[in-house]
């Protein structure tokens, strides 16, 4: 089986990539940066550039299967340039993968894309699943939305086509339990507000094992990418400092400071999202980290 994945170098991306090459996938990647093309050992690199409509489309031959994780980093400032990034990094990748489609009269097997959490309002005492719908209230529900339609309009040349709403990566190269590490490590739990909002996760692993059952198992429609047991910010906090063998101070950092600091982007860290896993259990995946703190166990923290 031969796929074509987008977003292959990010942190995602990478851990994606080895888990397939070890199965016996063959490897196409897209890449804005033409250094790039050459960087994946196993694999074949193809220029593209959403923004100018540009694509190579030799990229496509024999792939059976797209994997979409192109987006650009909604933990950079929200400045008004990059929230339209957010957005376009999103749609656009979308709209080439598209007319690219069209214009080679190509049917895939199967399309796997990345979507997230943020499609799902904040809320301390609800649980969410994907039958649930809203209208968007923040700036965040509404890029999720518009990259969600943009990617409907692939299925038309797929047999199937999922998206995966990823909660929170757990991974010991890079993302945001870096940026929590820290302060742990020097003796501060830093939580924010109450602390008592929901944290929906998955170890990176399992998000690659997800994506890639998603193939296999030639899955339709939305699924959340999340593991069965979502925890709470101060209990999260406290994890990671016994996992490190520290004792800390847990600080609660009142809304208004975080909100004065960072605007609007102090949603990713205020919002509240307990999020189900039922519907990717009963198709018949099954979890190897399912508890935060068994699944930090697994990592390179210190």
């Amino acid at each position: 089986m031969k796929i074509l994945i987008t977003g292959a170098t990010g942190l995602v991306g990478k851990n994606l990539v080895n888990k397939a090459l070890d199965r016996g996938f063959l490897i196409n990647f897209l890449t804005t940066q033409k250094k790039e093309i050459d960087s994946i050992k196993g694999c074949k690199g193809f220029y593209w550039n959403p923004y100018r409509g540009e694509i190579d489309l030799k990229a496509f031959e024999g792939v059976s299967h797209l994997i979409n994780l192109a987006g650009a980093s909604i933990s950079k400032p929200w400045t008004k340039k990059h929230k339209i990034k957010i957005i376009e990094s999103r749609v656009l990748t979308s709209q080439i993968l598209y007319n690219s489609l069209v214009d080679l009269h190509y049917e895939l097997d199967g399309i796997v894309s990345a979507s997230a959490i943020g499609y799902y309002p904040s809320c301390l005492d609800k649980s969410y699943n994907e039958s649930d719908t809203f209208n968007s209230e923040s700036f965040l529900q509404g890029a999720v939305e518009k990259w969600e339609n943009s990617i409907d309009e692939l299925e038309i040349h797929s047999k199937y086509l999922s998206k995966l709403r990823i909660g929170l990566v757990l991974s010991d190269k890079g993302g945001f339990l870096s940026k929590l590490l820290l302060p742990i490590k020097i003796g501060l739990g830093l939580a924010f507000g109450s602390g008592n909002q929901w944290q929906s996760w998955i170890h990176i692993d399992d998000l690659s094992n997800l994506i890639l059952y998603s193939i296999e198992n030639n899955l339709n429609g939305v699924y959340n990418a999340v593991a069965p047991n979502p925890i709470t910010q101060n209990e999260l906090i406290k994890s990671l400092g016994k996992r490190l063998n520290r004792s800390i101070v847990l600080l609660n950092i009142p809304k208004f400071i975080l909100k004065i600091a960072i605007g609007d982007r102090s949603k990713l860290i205020l919002d509240s999202q307990k999020i189900s896993s039922d519907k990717i259990l009963k198709s018949g995946f099954r979890f190897n980290h399912q508890k935060f703190h068994q699944a930090i166990r697994n990592l390179k923290l210190n």
